[in-house]
């Protein structure tokens, strides 16, 4: 069903139109329970052999950024399969390709280093979270393996990981995101 818009630019008065908002991390906790241990227990900070299998055969990441001021960006990042380089189990970079020159993640990264990556496969389970500190390099002996049609990137987004988390499916079996039965003709 489509979704209507107020183009007013009035906002509605939460208190007046009965919107009840949460008020802290407590009546949060309350709400959802507590998390599973084993889903605690599978957040690490190095790359797995099962998380370099996911890197290697995706395709396409979102990366989430936040200026100074905490304002977000996520943007699509995409390639052939393991275009992601892996420099060592702490450490990824992605290389920029040709795009819309506006550059909003690294304007984030200039002025805040907090970065994340969601990576997806094509018709796989996996969604594979990883967080971490990134800088951005304008050249590096790695760069020659980052080539494309035998064009090396300008720059590249490299992550220092604090935090590697590899979700449930769930969300991708409720969007049904790999069954063509399921989308929408635009």
């Amino acid at each position: 069903m489509p979704h209507t818009i107020d183009t007013t630019g009035d906002r509605p008065d939460t208190a007046e139109d009965g919107w009840v908002e949460l008020g802290s991390r407590a009546q949060l906790r309350e709400l959802l329970g507590e998390p599973w241990p084993v889903v605690i227990e599978k957040v690490h900070d190095r790359l797995t052999d099962d998380d370099l299998d996911i890197l290697s055969r995706s395709p396409f990441c979102l990366l989430a950024t936040s200026d100074a001021g905490g304002n977000c960006d996520v943007s699509p990042r995409g390639d052939t399969p393991g275009f992601t380089h892996v420099l060592d189990a702490g450490t990824l970079a992605l290389p920029d390709r040709a795009g819309n020159r506006r550059g909003d993640s690294f304007h984030n990264v200039l002025d805040n280093p907090h970065a994340g990556l969601l990576y997806l496969v094509p018709g796989g389970k996996e969604v594979l979270r990883v967080n971490g500190r990134a800088r951005i390099l304008t050249d590096a002996p790695f760069f020659d393996a980052m080539a494309r049609d035998g064009r090396r990137p300008d720059l590249a987004l490299l992550l220092e990981i604090d935090e590697i988390y590899l979700h449930c499916p769930m969300s991708l079996n409720r969007a049904g995101l790999w069954k063509p039965q399921m989308w929408q003709a635009s």
